[in-house]
């Protein structure tokens, strides 16, 4: 080899590497190595809520990317539920998956889809990481809960291919997520790793049942999960495992889209080998693009890239899996919408009627219902606030971010809110105006917040605790459970809980 083909082969490798990198970045323009990188054939970008101001910005920020690199992937964790991106400021008014399950009406899951997807194309995304499609098996899961359709593998099944077939009518790639199932799992795997230790046999029979349905309905791409399931491969996460991508997803499934890999930076995928190393295992394992993370550095890919260049001269990594990884990348955003030349209205609006038949999918116990009807008002509001897990984020939720963006029904403006965190417990419980309406998320998962709804209701008895997180199956902390906390059903239970009080008969769950 000469040295001009030399220095040619190398110029194409160090593109194809960056083809198959996805990396976050901080603030809201794009830094100039970024736009370096991209011009260079970075893959794409995943754009994060502290990336974003408005629709506008956003757009503007698109534009850049993908003018940088016109195959750029501009990807967006926009599940359409307590995780949104696009309105990180405000939370989504779209229902969220759990409550689309409940309801269980794919032409309304599609129809959801196609909102969020149109929302998206109007920004210049290409990519939602979205529909989160774990079977969630587990009421105690810190990660997947409301963003999973239900814990019936059927049902999930067939709102999986309503929300993929709605969000790629608009020409949005979706990404079925997180393979081979993140639903059976107590661990939260953005700060450990997750094992779910069942057979291949009970994966077909619950986990995978989703995915096939995606597979079947064109998802054009499928995330993976950093989970270890020892009876598949004892010494890798899913995210670095040939068995279960090659061997499982490619072979058994036959997915022929993109593998992406979940964020690389989370503990479960780089906490023993570190993301250079994670991002050569992945690529090898048969992923084809790799999330990087959120805050991402020139020098960070720096030496992504040179491992990965080393791990191709070592022969680690086979150059026909790079080339062929790359290959799917600047494939997935070569027909991807065209960028408007200003955003359109990019939010869905919903009247009393709508509101009231998102409230049908909530549960309400008898106790409730009779404390809600008997009263004419609500005295305090206990907001309980628990550490929201990494995919969430610090998004306004549930009817704190509806005060934040429309007018509030009087019962809510007049109650007096008293907030608790683990660390500030609950004051003087029975100086509490009553009643008590104790709004939360999971609240039979934090130990302060099981400890003040014991103490109220040891004291009193005019306490209703609404759960908009994914209740136990007991029920023994939730008197309302909403299953989704997004700015849309906030409203709704803003409504519910003002029909309750003026006597109105509520039909729900």
């Amino acid at each position: 080899m000469n040295a001009q083909h030399h220095t040619d082969a190398v110029a194409e490798l160090r593109r194809d590497i960056h083809t198959t990198l996805l990396p976050g970045f901080a603030g809201t323009t794009a830094p100039e190595w970024l736009l370096g990188r991209l011009r260079d054939g970075l893959g794409g970008v995943c754009v994060f809520g502290p990336n974003i101001v408005d629709a506008e910005q956003l757009r503007t920020l698109n534009a850049s990317l993908r003018e940088a690199n016109p195959l750029a992937v501009v990807a967006i964790d926009e599940e359409g539920g307590d995780v949104t991106r696009l309105f990180y400021d405000r939370g989504a008014p779209y229902p969220g998956n759990a409550v689309l399950g409940r309801l269980d009406e794919t032409e309304l899951t599609e129809r959801v889809a196609h909102e969020v997807g149109r929302a998206l194309a109007a920004t210049g995304c290409t990519v939602t990481f979205a529909p989160d499609i774990d079977v969630n098996s587990n009421p105690d899961n810190p990660v997947i809960g409301v963003r999973s359709f239900g814990s019936d593998p059927e049902l999930v099944a067939r709102h999986t291919s309503a929300w993929v077939r709605g969000v790629q009518s608009t020409g949005v790639a979706a990404s079925a997520k997180h393979f081979p199932g993140h639903g059976d799992t107590a661990t939260d795997s953005h700060l450990a790793l997750p094992v779910v230790d069942v057979s291949l046999e009970t994966l077909r029979e619950r986990e995978l049942v989703p995915f096939r349905a995606a597979i079947a309905s064109g998802t054009r791409t499928i995330m993976t999960s950093h989970i270890l399931l020892p009876q598949l491969d004892a010494e890798n996460p899913a995210t670095l495992s040939p068995r279960i991508l090659q061997g499982l997803l490619r072979g058994e499934l036959g997915f022929e889209g993109v593998i992406v890999s979940d964020a690389l930076d989370m503990k479960g995928a780089s906490g023993v080998h570190g993301i250079p190393e994670a991002a050569v295992l992945a690529l090898a394992a048969g992923c084809d693009l790799l999330c990087i993370g959120s805050d991402n550095s020139d020098a960070q890919l720096d030496d992504i890239v040179a491992a990965v260049e080393g791990a191709v001269a070592s022969g680690r990594l086979p150059v026909e899996r790079l080339r062929e990884a790359a290959a799917r990348v600047r494939a997935l955003s070569a027909d991807a919408p065209v960028i408007p030349a200003s955003v359109v209205t990019v939010e869905p609006a919903h009247d009393v009627e709508e509101l009231a038949a998102f409230a049908a999918s909530f549960e309400v116990s008898d106790a409730a219902r009779t404390r809600l009807a008997s009263a004419s008002r609500v005295g305090t509001i206990v907001r309980v606030d628990t550490v929201a897990n990494i995919a969430v984020g610090v998004a306004p939720w549930g009817p704190f971010a509806s005060s934040l963006v429309e007018g509030v029904p009087d019962w809510f403006g007049d109650a007096e809110v008293v907030g608790i965190a683990a660390g500030s417990p609950l004051g003087e419980i029975v100086e509490l105006a009553g009643p008590v309406l104790v709004v939360g998320k999971d609240l039979h998962r934090h130990a302060f917040a099981v400890d003040a709804i014991e103490r109220l209701r040891a004291v009193r008895d005019d306490v209703v605790t609404v759960d908009m997180g994914w209740p136990s199956n007991d029920r023994a902390y939730a008197d309302v459970s909403t299953f989704g906390a997004s700015r849309l059903i906030g409203s709704a239970l803003l409504a519910f809980v003002g029909a309750a009080l003026a006597g109105e008969t509520v039909e729900v769950a």
